[in-house]
């Protein structure tokens, strides 16, 4: 038997819900099918019709040519349509609802679809003949014929709807005002930038705007007939029209009478299926309230209220409404406007995690005003299109993802054929969004100051001294201002190395250098070295390993070189914990191995995610756990991906021939035998392959470091590819090669590389600082024009050879297990404290090498001992991440001052005072001697 489902307000969301109804076969017209009986009650004489069009009927479009449904939808469906009779009362009790026409009609099931009225601010003479609100058929048709005799009017509202109906006053022929209460125009839609430029194309057409003023009252002539608007300023405007369109309310009048959840600021309040807090009453679209707590007054989210609730009533009841997409693309006055995403995120932050970098384009003399919001982590955000909206369709689909070319190269001038740098970013562009330093704010520091580094715009500005995502861009800002003014750019890797990183790895290959001490001594400039150098070295030390006889990275002195990652063999997270990510060479994993992870993970409370490049990631590991977690790995026949290191990350496939109808070659094996021999290199930067089986590109193999794509006659080798923050497709070095050849020519690249590129330089930005670019490349590596050929695939293979797992090397060595243990002190040691004071522990601290003690009071010590003895202790907590991780940082100095530098977010701190050298008004705990001693004395549990 069929149950009767009412349905109050006949709009397009409403409209909406009985398609979604009909496409489910849930009416009960259909088939016999005893499903729904529907009852609209609609308080129109039309039935549902396109409101989002409305303005076009002040041009001649037609009621039948906006309408959304037809007669014989409705005679099909068994739908009730009774237009001109609204829902007066209903009484939930009894499960009925009363129409003015007196009609009483019961219901199993009650949708609100009554949508929203106009908003007319409570001034004297709203109500007079003239003064009109606009948002229904209704409106058009009697503001139409009364502007025939009309010659000025104004409009109330100066967002979306007060915008249309400014142009509907221009159309109509009449001299047109815009007042808006807020600063700009289209407040919730676009910022100060985006206001002007459609400001100054509406101004262009004449249309007169009045902003940061309000209406008083309408001012009427002897017979009470509209004549002028009186603003909040005192200004008269001469008005024969008045169109209020100043917003909206949810229409929740019948919710209110009964009882209903209400919003504060109206709206019935509904649950993620957009049931109310009565169990047989929903409510959808513009006069609901949703889970999220807002209320949408854009047709979209009002359509996936209608399909929620459809599902509620004729489904599993498994789709649900949380939020929706906002953004809006229309034409107002002839001014293309875009909104999507969160524009306004600058002025909010993101998540906590820091604010926003905006990136904009404006060109006054042609209207158009183009912002993008990045987030901190590069994530397009939201942006605001004036003008020129043609980049909505491309963009809109990228929110909340990183854009795959860089931001300016979609707000930049249509003309623009190249992807602007960093020069070419406007001086009001935030570059630091922690601190909300600008370009302008930088270069500015740069001229006054004569800053040639980067360490010195952190101090000017604050720029770079909170997340640290924005250093690359200060330093590109600061290139290209050296650069304009004439002056050479340091080559030299910091303040203790004139070398360059290749001149250092040239140096330590062909002086056969093993240490950072000997390398200092050699060619240093004196102190214990810094985070710049240390990890190079480190890294270059690593890289040639097998040329130098050494054999692991945290071997002795090498340990001390390592960032917070390489030092305890995994990824440093933000609440100090680590990720562990054992090896899946092309994804390819055994039941018993999955198995295996999955125990970990339970048995340490670790969080578990898939990564991109087809490995697991255990999240929420403490160091001290590290070990015990390699060793069950280890022990199931897994090792170290590397996912922590400068090195080879992953190779990435799809599944190629082994299943894939279109696949030409085996992809699978080809990226294990390419993951498995290039694993643990040490690079200038991480690296990453894939392998796609055919042209389809599944593995998306362009976009990394080494690209593979079987071909009917081989594989074709790109080389210089990046997926990250500047997108680059990679370059074809040669096509239709065999394995053998393959391997050849990416032994050659990667040892290529690794001799020639700069400090954490990509191989997509060393290809486009290389001379020649990709020609180049084929002459040395392909024709071997260098004659380096042999050499590199000779180093090639003896890494290759000494390749050992990191995690199985330490877990084998006791003295390196002994690392990852918390401090315990010998108290029979002694050393010198700072100012000469005994502290116990000379037998667990190595010299350059930070450990954790544990005071009394529960809080945690970092201890730092330098190369004469003398012993630092501040507190371990970083006061930019509120993390425990200073300890883990790596301890140098700035002339001649000790300093350790935090893992995190690289702030670099004073040992002696504790003060940030970066930002001077943050500062670490420094312990007296004695706290200290008594740190020493005690475990971190």
């Amino acid at each position: 038997m069929s149950q009767t489902l009412v349905l109050i307000g006949h709009g397009m969301v409403g409209q909406h819900f009985l398609e979604v109804l009909a496409d489910r076969g849930a009416l009960s017209a259909q088939d016999g099918n005893p499903g729904w009986r529907v009852i609209v009650l609609a308080e129109e004489d039309r039935a549902a019709y396109d409101r989002v069009h409305l303005s076009s009927a002040f041009t001649g479009t037609g009621a039948d040519e906006l309408s959304l449904t037809d007669e014989e939808f409705i005679r099909r469906h068994g739908i009730d349509l009774r237009l001109g009779d609204p829902a007066e009362h209903i009484d939930p009790l009894a499960r009925t609802v009363s129409t003015t026409s007196g009609a009483v009609e019961s219901y199993d099931a009650l949708v609100l679809a009554t949508g929203s009225y106009p908003f007319v601010p409570p001034i004297d003479g709203a109500d007079a003949p003239g003064c009109f609100t606009y948002r229904t058929l209704y409106d058009v048709q009697t503001l139409t014929s009364y502007a025939e005799g009309a010659r000025t009017g104004v409009v109330v509202g100066g967002g979306l709807l007060g915008l249309e109906a400014a142009g509907a006053l221009r159309t109509l022929g009449l001299q047109t005002h815009v007042v808006e209460f807020a600063s700009r125009l289209m407040p919730l839609q676009v910022d100060d930038g985006g206001a002007a430029a459609l400001r100054a194309t509406i101004e262009d057409m004449g249309v007169a705007v009045h902003t940061g003023v309000g209406a008083s009252r309408v001012e009427t002539d002897g017979d009470g007939v509209t004549r002028a608007l009186r603003l909040s300023n005192g200004e008269e405007i001469n008005a024969d029209i008045v169109v209020f369109s100043a917003g909206v309310r949810p229409r929740d009048r019948l919710a209110r009478e009964v009882g209903l959840g209400v919003g504060d600021r109206g709206g019935v309040v509904v649950d993620e299926h957009c049931r109310t807090t009565d169990p047989y009453i929903y409510a959808i679209g513009e006069c609901a309230q949703t889970a999220d707590g807002r209320v949408y007054g854009l047709v979209a989210p009002g359509y996936q209220m209608a399909e929620a609730a459809a599902d509620a009533l004729a489904g599993d009841g498994t789709k649900v409404f949380t939020g929706a997409d906002t953004s809006t693309k229309l034409k107002l006055m002839g001014a293309d406007v875009a909104s999507f995403g969160d524009p306004f995120a600058q002025s909010s932050g993101v998540d906590g995690k820091g604010r926003a970098v905006s990136v904009v384009f404006s060109d006054e003399r042609e209207g158009v005003y183009k912002k993008l919001l990045l987030g901190p982590d590069g994530r397009l955000l939201g942006g605001i299109l004036v003008g020129d909206a043609e980049a909505y369709g491309s963009l809109k689909p990228h929110t909340g993802k990183q854009l795959p070319a860089p931001a300016e190269a979609y707000v930049g001038p249509a003309t623009a054929a190249d992807i602007p740098g960093a020069d070419a970013l406007p001086d009001d562009a935030v570059v630091c969004s922690c601190h909300n330093v600008t370009k302008g704010a930088v270069t500015s520091a740069i001229a006054a100051e004569g800053l040639t580094d980067v360490g010195g715009i952190k101090q000017c500005t604050k720029a770079g001294t909170g997340c640290g995502g924005c250093v690359g861009t200060l330093q590109a800002v600061l290139d290209a201002e050296l650069a304009a003014a004439g002056i050479e750019k340091p080559k030299g890797l910091c303040e203790h190395f004139a070398l360059s990183r290749p001149e250092i790895y040239e140096v330590v290959r062909t002086e056969h250098i093993r240490s950072f001490t000997e390398l200092m001594e050699k060619h240093g400039t004196g102190g214990y070295g810094c985070a710049v150098c240390k990890p190079v070295v480190g890294n270059v030390l690593g890289t040639l390993a097998p040329e130098l006889g050494l054999s692991h990275i945290l071997d002795g002195e090498q340990a001390t070189l390592q960032d917070s990652n390489d030092l305890y063999l995994a990824n440093l997270q933000k609440d100090g914990t680590y990720s562990v990510v054992p090896r899946v060479p092309g994804g390819e994993i055994s039941p018993e191995a999955l198995i295996v992870i999955g125990e970990v993970a339970r048995d340490f409370g670790l969080y578990t995610k898939i990564t991109g490049g087809q490995r697991i990631d255990l999240f929420g590991a403490r160091a001290e756990q590290l070990p015990d977690i390699w060793r069950r790995l280890v022990d199931a026949g897994m090792e170290s991906g590397h996912a922590y290191g400068k090195s080879l990350r992953t190779v990435k496939s799809c599944i190629g021939s082994r299943f894939c109808r279109f696949g030409q070659g085996d992809s699978v094996q080809l990226a294990i035998d390419l993951e498995l021999r290039y694993r643990g290199l040490r690079a200038p930067h991480k690296i990453k392959g894939g392998v796609s089986g055919c042209l389809r590109e599944c593995a998306e193999a362009r976009g990394k470091d080494i690209g593979v794509i079987a071909t009917a006659n081989g594989w074709n080798l790109y080389v210089c590819g990046n997926g990250g923050t500047t997108p680059r497709h990679a370059d074809l070095l040669a096509a239709d090669l065999d394995a053998a050849g393959l391997f050849r020519l990416i032994d050659r690249f990667l040892m290529y590389y690794v001799r020639e590129a700069e400090r954490l330089e990509r191989t997509s930005a060393w290809l486009e600082r290389l001379d020649g670019g990709i020609e180049h490349l084929r002459e040395v590596l392909v024709e071997d024009s260098l004659g380096l050929g042999a050499e590199l695939e000779a180093q090639m293979d003896r890494h290759v050879a000494a390749y050992q797992d990191e995690w199985a090397a330490v877990l084998a060595d006791p003295e390196k297990l002994r690392r990852f243990k918390p401090f315990t002190a010998a108290p029979e040691d002694g050393v010198s404290f700072g100012d000469g004071d005994p502290l116990q522990g000379e037998g667990e601290l190595e010299p350059g090498r930070g450990r954790v003690a544990l005071l009394p009071d529960g809080s945690e010590v970092a201890l730092f001992k330098d190369g004469s003895g003398k012993v630092y202790a501040v507190g371990n907590r970083d006061p930019f991440s509120g993390a425990d991780v200073i300890a883990n940082g790596i301890m140098g100095s700035v002339g001649d001052i000790p300093v350790v530098t935090s893992p995190m977010h690289k702030q670099v701190f004073d040992l002696r005072t504790g003060v940030c050298l970066d930002d001077p008004e943050v500062s670490l705990p420094v312990l007296s001697a004695q706290a200290a001693a008594e740190a020493t004395a005690h475990q971190v549990p």
